[in-house]
């Protein structure tokens, strides 16, 4: 039975220190959303009996069907916190709202990640106590740290470690520490410095100890209270003592420092032993002497209970004495900051104006009262398939039905009219993972559907009702859209069927993209096998009725770049007249330093920063000086890892033809000259041109294709080279299993580059270098060699220079090229200054 009402929950949105919005993140199979379960049980909406097996926020059938979660869900629970808990300091009673959202833990689902923690301010790590910390759950606290979200800690499966594995206490207990270890080392490394220390410590009640499926958990200060009392000492002392080098001589009865005969390491004592001995009572199905043991505890063991038998009977029991809720409850309750308090630190990696003005102070203030500033991070798709819900939170002012917004899309520029709207919201919902509820208002520091969005936001964006207000910082994503698929309907009527899916597509999921090539290819691209594979089945089941489709095999997107020339400036310049013969443009294009690509892809760096700061890191990473402060612009899509600069000495109008050169650099730097891919890296510089006196001479018609053709040529006199992706695989796997690895490996072109075996375990993590253009197949392959003992995971890691020149005949590298031209529509071969001409 719910035990709550719609009323009391929109009740407790206007306190906002009683709030926590909260994401639960993980590496795949770690258990989120078995943990989730409970919550969800705890708050009544489902039985607790079923907490565990329902994975209530995998609403999807497919979801259900494969056990994995695919999109992130959102839920609103309201709890009463415990009288016997000490309240936080700012708390207004004991009711709360907990705001929680379930994401995927698959690496190719990352992007929901991304999106979930952009609307939450805590997040819950959940980590397989036997596995530990994997590379994933390592990438999903990179990407929670960046954000300044909060972590805490919980370490799930002990069930495995009672039942399966059987380990003593002290193996638990150095298990359970190195668990803690690992992950404060990446919270260590990737956190803020501007922010409190934000690692994790079971002594403080951040590490919670969990068995999903079974739905029960524990934090020190849980048994530590149970344990004050009858020792006569202080809760807060009684929980330090629970951890670390701290033991207890029960012949002595005192507490010292120092291991020795007859001293029992507290943890294990108090609190390992004590499950075990019930553990132990509940699978050999002593009933008499369990509840003997529990009446000690003040746990009343139900009639319909002690017929239970095995697992099941000690899932009630531990379900009654040690709840998961409970102790969750506790932990986000006192640990994870209210929104009250985040947005204090989150202004500043959230909004993009300047931090004195009126949306800015709204934020931080978190006032319910200011102008409204509410972030959508998804498109859902409603039940019906054919509308979809805009997901977001709101981090100031009250959002209200039929109010009148502007829209602002990640493309909007402040004070232009580019990518913006004015609408008024249809309706304001309350997410209820399958269900939504309608209400009429939702205040600051809560999560929000809004109905009536989807014809004027394609993926993301900010609504606001203030004139000058900036927007919201987009999101960046952990992963990029490396894998392609082209489509076409079998049926050519379907064809409408086919563009109105994709576009529906291309709004439900927050990193696909769904594309039109110049050849008329409908292509969708993805970062993985999995997400492609996800996003086909929804485009053909849920936004085209089921109209059959075709799909080409998987190809790859490359990048181009070039290896640069000795003295590019005199060597290397390309000059270019325009049609009319009056002007000459002179470029050159050189390399950009390593990691100049990745500060910019990273948005450290940015077309919209101060000159001085952008100029001094871009020096520090070793470009030119001169250069950093002549920058026009970045490109592809005015952000892109290509800049073009300004090298030139006293020309007259120079400044008259910049937008034009921008515009040409931007359609040079999005189709490059050796197979229409993208740029990456390269830096292109005017080092002169002439230009003619009168301006009717020296139009856009006149600049643009000269100064993209220039470019054209910079790009081939530099020594033209082609980038391809290269995912970073993480293998897990058994010892005898390893040398099978190597053989996959090598057959793709792949390389090992550390092998590590898992301490206290058999297990081997292999980590590899692997090209994304050979890793289709590459996990059926790998299973198939290892007999199903190898878990790979495969996550784009960074952009490798392939050998080769593009323009030797007898290279392989021609090849993929030529097959790249073919599939475009173009010439087979690349284009040489001879001829030039056929690129353009």
């Amino acid at each position: 039975m719910v035990n709550f009402t719609i009323d009391q929950v929109r009740e407790i949105m206007d306190v906002a220190s009683n709030i926590r919005n909260m994401s639960v993140i993980a590496h795949v199979d770690h258990g989120k959303s078995t943990l989730t379960d409970s919550l969800v049980a705890a708050a009544g909406i489902i039985a607790m009996a079923s907490a565990g097996d329902a994975r209530m926020t995998d609403t999807r059938a497919d979801e259900q069907e494969r056990g994995i979660t695919i999109k992130s869900t959102g839920i609103s629970l309201y709890f009463r916190l415990g009288e016997e808990v000490e309240l936080p300091k700012d708390a207004v009673g004991r009711d709360f709202l907990i705001n929680l959202i379930d994401s995927p833990g698959h690496v190719d689902f990352s992007s929901e990640v991304t999106a979930a923690l952009r609307v939450t301010d805590g997040a819950l790590v959940v980590v397989d106590c036997v596995e530990g910390v994997s590379v994933q759950t390592e990438t999903v606290l990179r990407q929670a740290l960046t954000e300044r979200i909060t972590p805490v800690v919980a370490i799930n499966k002990l069930d495995r470690a009672f039942l399966e594995l059987q380990l003593d206490a002290e193996d638990m207990y150095q298990n359970f520490t190195r668990v803690v270890e690992n992950a404060n080392v990446s919270i260590a490394t990737y956190m803020d410095k501007n922010l409190k220390d934000q690692q994790v410590a079971p002594e403080r009640g951040t590490v919670a100890f969990s068995a999903g499926l079974h739905g029960w958990a524990f934090t020190l200060t849980r048994f530590a209270r149970m344990y004050a009392s009858k020792f006569g000492t202080d809760e807060q002392k009684m929980t330090e003592r629970l951890w670390g080098e701290s033991y207890f001589s029960k012949a002595e009865k005192k507490w010292t420092k120092t291991p020795g005969p007859g001293r029992e390491r507290a943890f294990n004592e108090f609190i390992i032993k004590p499950l075990q001995r019930v553990i132990s009572l509940a699978m050999t199905d002593k009933v008499d002497e369990l509840d003997k043991l529990l009446k000690n505890l003040k746990i009343e063991l139900k009639n319909e209970d002690k017929d239970l038998r095995g697992k099941q009977l000690m899932k009630r029991v531990l379900q009654k004495w040690i709840p998961a809720s409970d102790a969750l409850l506790e932990m986000m309750v006192l640990h994870l900051p209210s929104p009250a308090v985040a947005q204090r630190y989150r202004v500043e990696t959230l909004y993009e104006g300047p931090m004195d003005d009126v949306a800015a102070t709204a934020i931080r203030n978190c006032d319910k009262n200011g102008p409204l500033m509410l972030y959508i991070s998804k498109m859902i798709p409603s039940v019906d398939k054919g509308r979809f819900i805009a997901y977001g939170r709101v981090f100031a002012g009250t959002v209200r039905n039929g109010m009148k917004v502007r829209i602002m899309g990640p493309n909007y520029e402040p004070g232009s009219k580019k990518d913006l709207s004015v609408k008024n919201i249809q309706r304001v919902l309350l997410m209820m993972g399958k269900k939504v509820e309608s209400v009429e208002s939702i205040p600051c520091g809560n999560t929000v559907g809004l109905v009536g969005l989807d014809q004027f936001l394609v993926k993301s964006g900010t609504l606001t009702d203030l004139e000058d207000a900036f927007p919201l910082k987009d999101m960046k994503y952990s992963v990029s859209p490396v894998v392609r698929v082209a489509v076409e309907p079998k049926n050519p009527a379907d064809l409408p069927k086919l563009v109105e899916g994709l576009k529906r597509l291309s709004k439900s999921d927050p990193l696909v993209q769904c594309f039109i090539e110049e050849s008329g290819e409908h292509v969708i691209a993805g970062c993985g096998e999995l997400h492609i594979e996800i996003c086909l089945k929804d485009l053909q089941e849920d936004f085209m009725n089921g109209a059959p489709i075709k799909v080409s095999n998987p190809v790859v997107s490359y990048r181009e770049t070039v290896q640069g020339i000795p003295d590019a400036a005199e060597a290397g310049v390309c000059l270019s007249k325009s049609p009319n013969k009056h002007n000459r443009l002179f470029v050159y294009a050189e390399p950009l330093p390593e990691g100049v690509p990745e500060v910019i892809e990273e948005g450290k760096v940015t077309p919209r920063d101060e000159p001085k700061p952008r100029s001094k890191i871009l020096t520090e990473l070793g470009m030119n000086e001169d250069a950093t402060k002549k920058i026009w612009c970045f490109g592809p899509d005015t952000t892109g890892p290509n800049l073009f600069m300004d090298a030139s000495k006293a020309v007259q109008y120079l400044n008259e033809i910049k937008d034009s050169v921008a515009a040409a650099f931007q359609w040079a730097t999005k189709e490059g000259v050796i197979c229409d891919e993208n740029m990456r890296g390269v830096g292109f510089y005017i080092s002169d041109c002439v230009l003619h006196a009168d301006a009717i001479h020296r139009g856009g018609g006149q600049i643009i294709p000269t100064a993209r053709r220039a470019c054209f040529g910079a790009q081939i006199k530099a020594d033209p080279k082609l980038l391809e992706p290269i995912f970073l695989v993480e293998i897990q796997c058994p010892e005898q299993a390893v040398g099978s690895i190597y053989g996959v490996l090598n057959r793709k072109r792949g390389h090992v580059f550390e092998e590590m075996q898992r301490p206290g375990t058999p297990m081997f993590n292999v980590k590899a270098y692997l090209p994304v253009a050979e890793s289709f197949g590459f996990t059926a392959d790998l299973r198939a060699a290892t007999s199903g003992q190898a878990f790979p995971q495969c996550v784009f890691d960074h952009w490798a220079m392939m050998p080769g020149d593009p323009y030797d005949a007898t290279d392989k590298i021609l090849e993929i090229v030529s097959g790249i031209r073919t599939r475009k529509g173009l010439k087979p071969n690349p284009p040489g200054l001879d001829n030039f001409y056929d690129k353009l």
